[in-house]
């Protein structure tokens, strides 16, 4: 009798690995810094006067070059400066929309920045203060109050992004309307903050650069420190306690940061909108909600967009030149409706 052999067993094949999303989001990360250092570098060769990119160049290796002044007392200071406040706005917007849930949560939209700008106006006009160094400190302080005054109108704990952009919004408008009143009655006041109040870089020189990136370097470590339990606390309070996050403190430690990045940004370029709110959005396309890689990709592109909108300025109309808080305030806009018309707005 025959014996039949059983059929050969097949081993299926192992399933290739599923390609990990960190090497794609490592990558589009590197391809950022780069795109970073081509406007960095448009922005020291591009200015309201034209010189040719070999004078540029000669100005900024050689100190006796003629052109040395040009690049060194005004476009690299200028630019140095807008990377700083750029990376500053980009994550204090997204920090702050992970705390609230709210996706149009912003340190212009929610009042922040203009609590910075009463405070510096005020002391403007009684103290005098017209310094970076000096604004620095009211501008920080503007902006802590007026955070915990939207979070606790907002309802704090149990705060609602509806209400929390309606307190925002009151005390935006309140703010506001108190710097013009101030910059109307009081001349000297006017004519230190006329630029400073439409967002600019133009004052930017080596001190204000120097004075700012203390407070700029210490946000954004303090932001960065908070991604990984902000991710935990997105699950809510009792999920973030299960995974040994402390909700107390992580918020704590957002409002620090966010103190500490708009007071500084707003105190050296003036209040400068739609960067904080706009790049958040535009980045979660690209990570999604993960903070441990949103926050980077923030602090990377939002400079990309303010150092653009600046150069833009300079080009648009020359001999003179629009501030960059103008130009973010006109470009903001359209982009951020194309946006919410194109897809719906992702929540934080």
């Amino acid at each position: 009798m025959s014996v039949i052999a059983p059929p050969p067993t097949t081993v299926a094949a192992p399933a290739p690995p599923r390609p990990r999303r960190v090497a794609p989001r490592a990558a589009g990360l590197a391809v950022s810094v780069l795109l970073l250092a081509a406007v960095a570098l448009l922005s020291i060769t591009v200015g309201a006067k034209q010189l040719p990119l070999a004078d540029v160049w000669q100005g900024l290796l050689h100190r006796d070059a003629a052109e040395y002044a040009v690049v060194h007392r005004m476009r690299l200071p200028r630019t140095l400066l807008g990377l700083l406040a750029g990376a500053a706005l980009g994550v204090a917007g997204a920090v702050m929309q992970a705390l609230t849930r709210n996706p149009l949560a912003d340190p212009g939209l929610l009042g922040i920045n203009a609590g910075a700008a009463a405070a510096v106006a005020t002391a403007a006009a009684l103290v005098g203060v017209g310094t970076v160094g000096g604004q620095v400190w009211f501008a920080m302080l503007g902006a802590a109050v007026v955070t915990a005054a939207v979070y606790l109108v907002g309802g704090g704990r149990g705060a609602t992004p509806a209400r929390l952009a309606l307190a925002g919004a009151a005390l935006n408008a309140t703010l506001y309307s108190y710097v013009s009143a101030v910059m109307l009655l009081d001349a000297a006041s006017l004519e230190r903050l006329r630029f400073w109040t439409v967002g600019s870089l133009a004052s930017a020189d080596i001190d204000t650069v120097g004075t700012v990136a203390p407070f700029l370097a210490a946000g954004l470590l303090v932001a960065l420190a908070a991604a990984r339990p902000l991710n935990a606390l997105a699950l809510g309070d009792d999920a973030a306690r299960a995974l040994g996050a402390r909700p107390a403190l992580v918020r704590g430690m957002v409002i620090v940061a966010v103190t500490l990045l708009c007071g500084a940004a707003t105190a050296a370029c003036g209040p400068i909108v739609f960067v904080g709110l706009l790049v958040p959005h535009l980045v979660r396309a690209l990570t999604g909600p993960d903070l441990r890689w949103l926050l980077p990709y923030c602090a990377v592109l939002a400079p990309v967009l303010l150092l653009g909108a600046d150069v833009l300025g300079r080009v648009l109309s020359r001999p003179g030149e629009l501030q960059v808080g103008m130009v973010t305030a006109v470009l903001g806009g359209p982009l951020f409706l194309w946006l919410v018309l194109r897809r719906p707005v992702a929540r934080p």
